[in-house]
């Protein structure tokens, strides 16, 4: 695999839970920037908790590395996992009886920051997952798997990757995913009767989108349900329902490459997400945004390794305040500023390439405090 910034690659086969505590794999894995989970078994993944490998992962993420990985490799990778240690299920399965014996999971392998309540599934459209999803969803919730009576499923396509930064915004690459809420107890969830489940909020990620798990947007969602076992039709496309005034995301429409017709955020509601692409060498993205006296303004943008490009913070009039112009494919850019005079004032934020560009998307976002 050709990856960008990648120099070097260590790969580790462990073939039993014993393995786990072994102190020549673990050392490498706390010198590693990275660990990656590959596709096979979630359940053998599953038996590592506890184990000194499990710290290890944790010790990664917590200098500012990372943790992810494909098919079995997502799967572990969230805090509520299916783990398949009595067999697979499929969606009709699960529908039918969300208690199917093969429905089995295990808590707290990783706890990842703004990751809380979540569970993973993998090869989602192309194998029908949805419905399966919706009972992992509607089990997490009916059992207390999940903290606040709330459970989110993320399901992933094949060829597609969710990035999520250090600030818990998720960025969607390569193909679709989708972000399945379930916010009240299930009408129906017993063992050998058929799931009844109204209302599940549905988020679908396209290539650019973005998700904030750190603050979960309250709109922007469809809704389907399941009732008696059989799911509503269309599960993976749907009119999202309009957010309120102050709504907390907001995508790029071109032209928007000049003060002048920059996009308006000034009514999202702090923190929000802003999301585009930079399609040519020359292509820049404008935002609007006010922020009143005494107020401190956070903007981060996480670039995608498609291509390099730069931050600027200005004025009404143009001018620069701050800028954030890392080297790099792929470098995120920062900045910070706080207003010192008095009143409300109107700033832009400028994103725009530097070197390279492409479909895929970034994702910035906005902080107040």
């Amino acid at each position: 695999m050709k990856l960008a910034g990648v120099n070097s690659c260590t790969t580790w086969t462990l073939t039993s839970a014993a393995d786990a505590d072994g102190a020549a794999v673990n050392t490498d894995i706390r010198n590693a920037e990275f660990v990656f989970f590959a596709g096979g078994d979630q359940c053998r993944y599953a038996r590592w908790k506890g184990t000194a490998l499990e710290a290890s992962v944790e010790s990664v993420v917590a200098k500012a590395g990372g943790a992810g990985g494909g098919s079995a490799g997502h799967h572990i990778n969230s805090p509520v996992v299916y783990d398949a240690c009595a067999g697979s299920v499929t969606t009709a399965e699960a529908l039918a009886d969300p208690y199917d014996p093969a429905l089995t999971f295990t808590t707290g392998v990783f706890e990842w920051p703004s990751y809380a309540g979540v569970v993973n599934d993998s090869h989602f459209s192309a194998r029908d997952r949805m419905g399966r999803t919706m009972a992992f969803v509607a089990r997490a919730v009916k059992d207390g798997l999940a903290p606040g009576g709330r459970a989110w499923g993320v399901g992933v396509d094949e060829k597609a990757s969710l990035f999520i930064d250090e600030n818990g915004l998720g960025t969607q690459y390569g193909g679709d995913a989708y972000v399945v809420l379930g916010d009240h107890q299930p009408e129906q969830a017993t063992p050998g009767k058929p799931l009844t489940y109204s209302g599940y909020k549905i988020w679908r990620l396209v290539p650019g989108a973005t998700y904030d798990f750190a603050d979960r947007p309250a709109c922007g969602y469809y809704r389907r349900s399941v009732t008696q076992g059989v799911a509503d039709a269309n599960l993976y496309d749907g009119t999202p329902e309009s957010c309120a005034p102050g709504t907390a995301a907001l995508n790029e429409s071109e032209p928007n490459d000049s003060r002048g017709s920059a996009d308006d955020a000034t009514a999202l509601v702090w923190p929000a997400a802003l999301a585009g692409t930079l399609h040519s060498s020359s292509d820049r993205d404008y935002y609007r945004i006010t922020l009143a006296s005494g107020r401190t303004a956070a903007v981060h943008c996480d670039t995608p390794p498609a291509y390099d490009a730069d931050l600027y913070l200005l004025d009404a009039e143009g001018r620069t305040l701050q800028r954030s112009v890392n080297d790099g494919s792929g470098s995120d850019e920062a900045v910070t500023f706080t207003r010192t005079a008095s009143g409300t004032g109107t700033y832009y934020v400028d994103f725009e390439a530097y070197s390279g560009s492409g479909e895929a998307g970034y994702g910035c976002t906005l902080r107040q405090s």
